[in-house]
């Protein structure tokens, strides 16, 4: 069996002695239970049989028969059981190895020396298995409310353990916890107000569009601070760090700060965009493109430009229109320059604009003149076209007349030279057309005249006035000659 001797003897005793000094002496096992680690009896070089009655039993069923009270109210039997009631009480959850010896004894002496491979198989396994159960199952050290004790927090509680030992006062857990707990919450203060600025600076990417949006930002950070507190503060149950965390972060001084720093970054940002912006419109003030009539307009139509592209500009901040006025109003004097200048030159256009509207007009009246000369020589030429037109028709007119009236008189010649009659001549005074000339003054191209016949003096030639016989072809000369009778 375990031979539970007296060394654990007395460190239970110590363990069950050590509470009494508080305000909670009197708490039973299941208190301590909560602040006891896990615990783990290792035997070493181990050389019984795991058998109880013949049967084979484990590590863990080992150590439960080992812990099994006498029953028995002696002296003795109490002296045997203290220690193994303790274990049962304050350790409820419990776990038993056993190890062979690492070496064989010649070894032994010299277990240093050893390299791993050289120990003892079962013993290997025996450790690999023990190492394996303590990462796995072992849970971190934790004080009231199950706030885990890290390495920082164990040193103070081991230092306040060891002062109040050195003093001669038995170790008081509560005492020693609540002066640790003073200590990690102004630590745990210190840590969120460091986590507060440190999202501040993460999140607030200053400028803000509004005052309200730096709040909210503001807002995240603190329940960020507020989380870290949490995390790492305990035992704080008047809530007087924390109401430190919520006054530290951001004092109404610090908030003033803020809210500066915001503006001056909106307004650092603003005023680089117009001047980037109203680079342009500066060269044209420079070049003078407003200096002419009209110029005035023009620069407030660039202007406005410029301000639409402005206010498209993105995360410009709360003094997006504030810097926007200020900036307007830098740039009031060159416009009121560029108004007097656009006033003075429209009056000097308007005295230029009245002169050419005169000589335009007295060039359009020129040009209706001239337009009207020639609407009236157009008119003459219509006319005189129109009268020749008419003449050349009369005179076609006659023609055609002259013409069947010398076929009906050749005719009628005709006829009569047929008739063997006497002599007829058609007297002047019957026919104006006949007009009694002499052949001879009519000569005609080719024409070879006979003589008249006898009793015949010469001939008569009829023809139309208004058109000379030499004009005349042969045969209508010869149907216009007739015989006259001597005088």
């Amino acid at each position: 069996p375990v031979s539970i001797h007296t060394p654990q003897q007395e460190q239970s005793q110590f363990v069950t002695e050590g509470g009494r000094g508080g305000k909670k002496a009197k708490l039973d096992s299941a208190e301590f239970v909560r602040f006891f680690p896990a615990f783990v009896w290792a035997v070493r070089d181990f050389t019984l049989q795991l058998e109880l009655d013949g049967q084979e039993i484990t590590e863990d069923e080992y150590l439960e028969n080992a812990l099994k009270l006498k029953p028995g109210s002696s002296k003795q039997d109490q002296h045997y059981n203290l220690p193994r009631k303790c274990i049962r009480q304050f350790f409820p959850a419990r776990k038993c190895f056993v190890f062979v010896q690492p070496a064989g004894r010649r070894d032994l002496p010299r277990l240093e020396e050893l390299r791993e491979d050289k120990l003892d198989s079962e013993f290997r396994e025996q450790v690999a298995q023990f190492c394996r159960h303590v990462w796995e199952t072992s849970k971190p050290k934790t004080l009231l409310g199950g706030h885990v004790v890290t390495g920082a927090m164990l040193g103070n509680l081991a230092v306040s353990y060891v002062n109040a030992i050195r003093s001669g006062a038995v170790p008081c857990m509560e005492s020693a916890v609540l002066a640790l707990a003073q200590i990690e919450n102004s630590a745990a203060v210190g840590e969120a107000v460091a986590v507060y600025e440190e999202q501040l600076e993460w999140r607030a990417a200053l400028p803000t569009e509004s005052v309200q949006e730096l709040l909210e930002v503001h807002v995240q950070c603190e329940r960020e601070a507020l989380w870290a507190f949490m995390a790492r503060a305990f035992m704080d149950d008047d809530r007087r760090f924390q109401g430190e965390l919520m006054v530290r972060p951001l004092t109404p001084e610090q908030k003033q700060e803020l809210c500066r720093r915001n503006e001056v970054a909106s307004s650092d940002r603003c005023m680089a965009a117009l001047l980037e912006l109203s680079q342009e419109l500066d060269d044209r003030i420079g070049e003078g493109v407003y200096s002419v009539p009209g110029g005035y307009q023009r620069f407030l139509d660039d202007r406005q430009r410029m301000v639409d592209r402005y206010r498209q500009v993105p995360e410009k901040g709360v003094k997006a229109d504030a810097a926007l006025q200020e900036f307007l109003q830098s740039k009031e004097a060159v416009a009121q320059s560029i108004l007097q200048t656009d006033e003075a030159l429209t009056e000097k256009e308007k005295e230029m604009a009245a002169e050419r509207a005169r000589a335009e007009a007295a060039e359009r009246e020129q040009q209706v003149l001239k337009q009207k000369e020639a609407e009236l020589q157009q008119k003459l030429e219509d006319q005189d076209r129109s009268y020749q037109e008419n003449l050349w028709q009369l005179e076609t007119k006659l023609e055609d007349e002259r013409k069947k009236l010398l076929e009906e008189q050749g005719k009628m010649m005709d006829q009569k030279l047929k008739v063997p009659e006497g002599p007829r001549v058609l007297a002047p005074e019957t026919h104006p057309r006949l007009l009694p000339q002499p052949l001879s003054s009519f000569p005609g191209k080719g024409v070879t005249w006979p003589h008249p016949p006898p009793g015949f003096s010469h001939y008569m030639l009829r023809y139309p006035p208004s058109r000379p016989v030499s004009h005349l072809p042969v045969q209508t000369v010869c149907d216009n000659v007739v015989l006259a009778e001597p005088n």
